[in-house]
């Protein structure tokens, strides 16, 4: 029997993560423990992303880790890597995909029906995303976007102490954790409404390019079409050479006999602008993307 060690962060969602893909490796024979690592991310959080230097903010400590053998595999949120794999590693597997919608959680005392998502004029809504306060201002012009770091425990508990009327999460990350809040309405995005970062609700297991038999474990626990749909989201957000700071959406999905790819893109001095592509091919889909940006650029 294999055994396995895992690198993760500490926070609740790190380590549902983790013990999810502990779960996928001892259904297929393996012995797993976890350990469980700080990154700067974790460490500053005072700061927006797009204000704190460097990149790889959740991700490097963890990857030094793997690269010195202290672990044999890290499980990321794949939003939060960056395109790049440092020299040595690779992503062995994506597996099945989660909701990869944004979604708007208000306070139901702030609530308002007639208005559009509920939100009142003035509102204060709070996320540190470009991309999200970008799209969400398109919609919804009369209100106020303040920054909003932590956890996603941490970030509802500071929307309910008063200091937001409403914040935007990640769908997928709600549903890892079972949490419905009390007194809170929740109201998810439509895809194209909100899009969503490359390769939200997905997850990615990054092992040593060298490690063959891990290699060989991680087919057995991959989902090719989702692997597939997250190729073309992060390959635009590459030839972008951007990070997860980037007012940059893209979402693939299965539409029929082809492919649709949802994208948002807001180049320096421009508002943001949106398009749907669509394809039969996964290698088409990217040129004409990739096309479509050059020229909002």
């Amino acid at each position: 029997m294999q055994h396995v060690t895992i690198g993760t962060r500490g926070s609740d969602l790190a380590l549902w993560q983790a013990n999810y893909l502990k779960s996928l490796l001892e259904g297929v024979g393996c012995s797993v423990s976890l350990k469980i690592i700080k990154t700067k991310g974790d460490k500053i959080q005072h700061l927006s992303f797009d204000k704190i230097e460097g990149k790889g903010f959740f991700t490097k400590e963890i990857e030094e880790a793997l690269l010195i053998g202290e672990v044999d595999v890290a499980v990321h949120s794949h939003k939060d890597l960056e395109t790049e794999n440092p020299a040595g590693l690779t992503i062995a597997a994506v597996p099945e995909r989660a909701d990869v919608r944004d979604v708007l959680l208000v306070r139901k005392d702030k609530f308002q029906s007639d208005r559009p998502f509920g939100l009142a004029p003035g509102a204060v809504v709070g996320t540190s995303s470009i991309r999200r306060k970008s799209q969400l201002l398109n919609l919804v012009s009369d209100i106020e976007i303040k920054d909003l770091r932590g956890n996603v425990p941490t970030r509802i508990a500071k929307m309910m102490d008063g200091n937001y009327d409403a914040i935007v999460l990640a769908h997928a990350g709600l549903l890892r954790l079972g949490l419905s809040p009390e007194g809170i309405e929740m109201v998810p995005f439509n895809v194209d409404q909100m899009i969503p970062a490359p390769a939200q609700g997905a997850l990615a297991f990054q092992i040593r390019d060298a490690d063959e038999a891990l290699h060989r474990i991680f087919r057995q626990v991959a989902d090719p079409q989702v692997e597939l749909a997250v190729h073309v989201e992060r390959t635009l957000l590459q030839r972008l050479q951007g990070g997860c700071h980037l007012p940059f959406g893209a979402h693939c999905l299965k539409d029929g006999d082809g492919f649709t790819l949802h994208l948002a893109y807001a180049a320096p001095g421009h508002t943001m602008r949106k398009v749907a592509l669509r394809a039969t091919r996964h290698s088409e889909l990217i040129e004409q993307g990739w096309e479509w940006l050059q020229n909002e650029t």
